[in-house]
């Protein structure tokens, strides 16, 4: 019978493809999260993108963005079974600058 040691799977490292993956997923839940706090602080009319404005004010903030997020996510999942880690890279590099970052200055500067 096999003993606890011998049935620990040694550990490996992640490879370029697998962080990229994980950081695209990792942005998007940082944005949506960023997202849905941002407009139940200053309403719908902070959410820069007009289609999901327009679903804001009918669905609701969290159901608009677990959607938004599951489809981004799922997008990132084509990319990444398909094999472009670069394309994957660069998106998540876009949503940072562009997405998250520009949250985090917003609500930083707030008094909570």
């Amino acid at each position: 019978m096999a003993t606890w040691a011998e049935l620990v799977v040694p550990p490996r490292r992640l490879s370029n493809s697998e962080i990229a993956w994980l950081a695209f997923v990792t942005v998007q839940a940082l944005d949506g999260m960023l997202s849905y706090i941002g407009v139940l602080t200053f309403g719908h009319g902070i959410e820069a993108n007009p289609l999901l404005a327009w679903y804001l004010g009918i669905f609701g903030p969290a159901t608009v963005f677990i959607g938004a997020k599951l489809f981004a996510v799922g997008c990132g999942a084509l990319l990444h079974l398909k094999a472009r880690h670069n394309c994957l890279a660069a998106l998540t590099a876009v949503y940072m600058l562009f997405a998250v970052g520009p949250w985090i200055h917003v609500l930083g500067s707030q008094n909570f």
